[in-house]
């Protein structure tokens, strides 16, 4: 007994994985991102209130952007010691909990200029007359995991390696009602919202 307890509090997790510092999210993400341009914090799709007083986040952040064409709406959520409350925002959560039917699940691989890029979860939310195609990732530590299994998995992982990952989920979407186009656009947005942020920053998206 003596021996399992000097092996755990010699494995204990003390090395912190912070990627964010003293950043706030509303201060790195400009406010023009490519083509579109802020235009509202509101309008989008996110967890029940109860839901929300329970989730222990760092910092969240909502924005529409718009190009003249079509929105662009973008959740970030982020969380500076992995609690495992990052599913409050996953769409199968939230949207579910809007009265919204999901559908076309898949993976979804965006590229990037300076690295070979990375793969995100998709997925189409309809209800009523409102269509949605969606990318969204999470990343944990230096992981971007493409189930709650991985997540879960990759906080284990690390923690046995004595680190406490930092964790952020990105949640891109827009009207779908135009197939690969909706595709299109959100791939376009990913990629310009990654490269506007300052180049040490994007590891808090991308790692």
């Amino acid at each position: 007994m003596l021996t399992a307890a000097g092996i755990a509090a010699a494995r204990k997790p003390d090395i912190q994985i912070d990627y964010m510092g003293s950043h706030k999210l509303d201060e790195i993400v400009p406010t023009n991102i490519g083509r579109w341009k802020f235009v509202t914090a509101s309008g989008l799709v996110t967890a029940p209130p109860d839901q929300l007083q329970r989730a222990v986040y760092s910092q969240l952040l909502t924005r529409v952007y718009y190009d003249g064409e079509a929105p662009i709406w973008l959740l970030l959520a982020y969380s500076a010691n992995q609690t495992g409350f990052l599913q409050v925002h996953r769409p199968e959560f939230c949207y579910t909990a809007a009265g919204y039917s999901l559908s076309d699940f898949g993976h979804h691989r965006i590229a990037l200029e300076a690295a070979s890029g990375f793969t995100t979860n998709s997925l189409t939310a309809t209800r009523d007359d409102r269509i949605e195609k969606m990318v969204y990732w999470t990343r944990i530590g230096n992981h971007i995991p493409l189930s709650w299994a991985q997540q879960k998995l990759a906080v284990a992982g690390d923690n046995l390696r004595r680190l406490i990952p930092d964790a952020a989920l990105i949640r891109i979407s827009t009207t779908g009602d135009d197939g690969p186009a909706a595709m299109s656009r959100l791939d376009a947005f990913a990629q310009a919202m990654i490269a506007s942020v300052a180049p040490p920053l994007r590891r808090v998206f991308i790692a």
